[in-house]
């Protein structure tokens, strides 16, 4: 639990301090999970919203998952261009 508020958590010194107070006793389980389940929550809620809003408009959806996979298209043929060219092996487009 301790490692993913280490790396979600925002406040730094909060996650020290319940480590601390782990280690002395009182603060159980139950208490830093529930601790991570807020940090989770926080950092998803933006997500949700924008997914939410996207999800309402189907056109800006299939629209934006196009040009994210024209991206990708684009970005894995320049790559596979330059593993040919390393390679020695004839390039075709």
């Amino acid at each position: 639990v301790f490692t993913y508020l280490d790396a979600f958590h925002a406040d730094k010194a909060f996650v020290a301090e319940m480590k601390a107070h782990y280690r002395r006793g009182g603060l159980g389980d139950r208490q830093c999970k529930n601790a991570l389940e807020t940090c989770l929550q926080e950092l998803l809620a933006p997500i949700r919203e924008r997914r939410a809003t996207y999800i309402q408009d189907k056109g800006m959806l299939l629209t934006l998952l196009r040009r994210g996979s024209e991206r990708a298209h684009e970005l894995t043929q320049r790559t596979l261009h330059e593993v040919k060219r390393g390679l020695g092996l004839p390039v075709l487009f």
